[in-house]
């Protein structure tokens, strides 16, 4: 079980290193104010873990934002990925020194793979390892991979990712997957927790709401946390970020745990892991 404490929780990685369980993802965030105010929001309310990848294009609001904030580097964990475009060994260490630059950075807390480019994926990970092993990385892991794909970077690699993030909500819960992670050490995260608002209107979702007078937002990401999924709720409003904060006076009970559980139905938002290069290509 994970220890839910306050915003500023942490769990603590196969490796030792201590990751924010609650953080706030910039996925189409615009690069410049948009992002660094929707992060200035975010520190302010007591986040300390910013989620970006060189995809998203405001790599450099990033690094601005967290250089402007009065808190000293150590306090900030950073994530970016590297995008498919850019995998392959040489390319992946070209790709991280680019992104680290942009952001400004010595080091990031946590490089991952944006998406398992199936040719290159095993190289890809070598070149994590040698980030990893360098110090220039804190933790490593992957985006977007099933089973089958962790078990080809197992086989592969040296070091097991340290987290896996995926696209996680009420729709698409994967429980054998996130078991398996359990077994091998590996920390499930979410992205698109919120089913990008598709499943605000959700009937089971908004009884649990009414009755601890929180909003379905609210409800899903205390589901994601004590279901000890790592969570990063995407937004730019001030008010938004400060509500998806306000979890952590009030706990789901495990007959709630089991509707929301219930309510999956392997719908995705994005891209399935096994066929993500023909939805790119499109």
């Amino acid at each position: 079980m994970m220890n839910i404490t306050d915003i500023q929780g942490k769990i603590t990685l196969h490796n030792g290193i201590e990751m924010p369980y609650l953080g706030l993802g910039v996925y189409k965030s615009k690069d410049g104010n948009e992002v660094k105010n929707a992060i200035s929001f975010a520190l302010n309310a007591g986040y300390r873990l910013i989620d970006t990848a060189s995809f998203y294009g405001n790599e450099k609001g990033v690094g601005e934002a967290i250089r402007e904030s009065k808190l000293s580097r150590d306090e900030i964990f950073v994530t970016t990925k590297v995008w498919n475009d850019d995998q392959g060994y040489e390319n992946t260490l070209k790709a991280f020194e680019i992104s680290i630059k942009k952001l400004g950075l010595d080091y990031l807390d946590l490089y991952l793979i944006h998406w398992p480019v199936p040719d290159v994926l095993e190289e890809t990970w070598q070149a994590l390892e040698k980030l990893y092993i360098e110090g220039k990385v804190k933790a490593i892991g992957v985006c977007n991979c099933l089973k089958h794909q962790l078990e080809t970077i197992k086989k592969s690699g040296t070091i097991l990712p340290m987290v896996l993030q995926n696209e996680f909500h009420p729709k698409l819960v994967q429980q054998e997957l996130i078991d398996y992670c359990k077994k091998q050490n590996i920390y499930y995260q979410a992205w698109s927790p919120l089913m990008r608002g598709q499943i605000l209107n959700n009937k089971t979702l908004t009884e649990i709401a009414r009755k601890y007078n929180k909003s379905v937002a609210q409800i899903i990401i205390r589901w994601d946390l004590q279901k000890g999924i790592l969570t990063i709720p995407k937004s730019v409003h001030k008010n938004r970020i400060e509500e998806n904060a306000a979890v952590f006076n009030f706990q789901l009970s495990s007959d709630e745990i089991k509707k929301i559980d219930a309510l999956h139905t392997n719908e995705r938002t994005g891209a399935h892991p096994d066929h993500f290069m023909e939805h790119f290509s499109k």
